[in-house]
Parts: structure tokens; C-alpha cells; sequence
């Protein structure tokens, strides 16, 4: 998988820095204290961490590829660290929101709620984890890549024992041009006591 985006970096960096993404953004950062603090985890290009650091939020993001990390440093002008989900660990504890736009679909099933909690220590009780996946209950390989599809009805069984409860959910179509058949399972969850 890895393997996958340091190959294509900059093919993946040039089809995704531009898509609008205002609309998601708009349903997350109200939510958050002004100049609050966000981790992007799998930041990819880090098209997301520059809009946030841009609108006063402190951001941490990581992503597994190295090849997108020098990309993101070199765009968002922040460190961006290299990492997987898993072994991820960060300097501030208790930030206010996590943000994990279509990356965590990257995480087999049988890894996602394990995923989920180790990401969820991170967040302060109240904290929001926004998270998007491609629409179904299946996983699948394509482009040598694999997905977990989530859909709200598999969600729950992902979030078991994480303190992590659905605030809300939605679907959309792709943002990017040519996939506006592709259905998102969108949701932000909350971190319970």
C-alpha cells in the first residue's frame, strides 16, 4: 500500500490538491474551538493541514508515505511527520479534533477498530474525529491497493470499545471530476468519558 503512493506521490499529490473540499470542512471546523488543535491523520498531499493551519488551527499531521510527506512538507510549510495510524504518537495528548479525510479506508477490517482506538487516545473527552470512507461493507484490491468500504451500518462495529460514538453520519458523492458516481460514507464522531 505504501509502496503504492510513494510510487505515484506526485500523480496522487497533482489529482487531489485541488479538490474542494469547503464543504466538508464546513461541517468539521465549527464544531472546534477557535484556533483549536487538529491532527491530520494520512494528510497525503496536506492540501487539508494548509487550510486548517491557514484558518488559525494548530495542526500535527502524519502520513505513512515518505514520498507524500516531503511533498506536504513542501506545500503546507509545517513538519509533517512519518508515520502509520498505528505507530503514530503525538506531543500533545488532548487535541480538539482529529481529521482523517479518505485514509483510514487504507486499514484492513480487522485493523480499523484497533485503529480507531489508538487514535482516539489523542483526542480530549468532547473531541471530534471527522473520518471518510468509500460507500459499501466490503474490502477490495484495485491499482494494487487495498479498501475497507464502511457504511453506516458497519461503522458501529468499528468504533466497539473506542469511546468513540457517531455524532453524525452522511454520504456524498466524490469531489474529484469524472468520479461523481462514487458514493462517501462521511462521519464525525465524538470521544465519550
Amino acid at each position: 500500500m505504501v509502496e503504492y503512493y510513494n510510487r505515484n506521490a506526485q500523480e496522487f499529490f497533482d489529482g487531489t490538491i485541488s479538490v474542494n473540499m469547503l464543504p466538508l470542512y464546513e461541517k468539521f471546523t465549527p464544531l472546534l474551538p477557535e484556533a483549536g488543535s487538529i491532527i491530520d491523520a494520512g494528510c497525503g498531499s496536506g492540501r487539508d493541514s494548509k487550510f486548517f493551519a491557514e484558518q488559525g488551527f494548530h495542526v500535527t499531521a502524519f502520513d505513512a508515505s515518505a514520498s507524500l510527506v516531503e511533498l506536504a512538507k513542501v506545500h503546507t510549510k509545517l513538519p509533517v511527520i512519518h508515520s502509520t495510524f498505528l505507530n503514530f504518537e503525538a506531543k500533545e495528548k488532548s487535541v480538539d479534533g482529529i481529521w482523517a479525510c479518505a485514509s483510514l479506508l487504507h486499514v484492513p477490517q480487522a485493523e480499523l477498530n484497533q485503529t480507531f482506538i489508538h487514535l482516539a487516545k489523542f483526542l480530549k473527552e468532547g473531541g471530534l474525529f471527522y473520518c471518510s470512507f468509500k460507500y459499501g461493507d466490503n474490502e477490495i484490491e484495485r491499482d494494487g491497493r487495498c479498501f475497507t468500504n464502511v457504511d453506516e451500518v458497519s461503522l458501529p462495529r468499528y468504533l466497539e470499545i473506542s469511546n468513540l460514538d457517531i455524532k453524525e453520519h452522511w454520504i456524498t458523492s466524490d469531489l474529484r471530476p469524472g468520479r461523481e458516481n462514487e458514493k462517501w460514507l462521511n462521519a464525525i464522531l465524538v470521544k465519550s468519558a
